[in-house]
């Protein structure tokens, strides 16, 4: 499988792109990384235009199996963050 582009190589096409240099595109990133985390703690979830959501979902405990030793075992409820995909960019990759 492909590997995809590393930290460094995302910051130069995004510099290249909006004619800005690497440390302006890294703030940038950094800057909206953040105000998603916040977003997504504080609401509960953050929607990216055109690319997806990122959602905080809570989980109930539940019962399981041990795959090793098929014993049962209680799963504790938590509290997961899930990403689901925009259809636009589902058909965008997927066409």
């Amino acid at each position: 499988m492909a590997k995809g582009m590393t930290k460094s190589e995302v910051l130069t096409a995004l510099a290249e792109k909006l004619g800005k240099s690497r440390k302006e595109a890294g703030e940038m990133i950094e800057a909206f990384v953040a105000l998603a985390y916040d977003e997504t703690k504080k609401s509960g979830e953050f929607t990216i235009p055109g690319l997806g959501k990122l959602q905080k979902k809570h989980r109930e405990a539940r019962m399981g199996r041990n795959p090793a030793t098929g014993e049962q075992i209680k799963i504790p409820a938590k509290t997961v963050v899930k990403f689901r995909v925009a259809k636009g960019a589902k058909d965008s990759i997927l066409a």
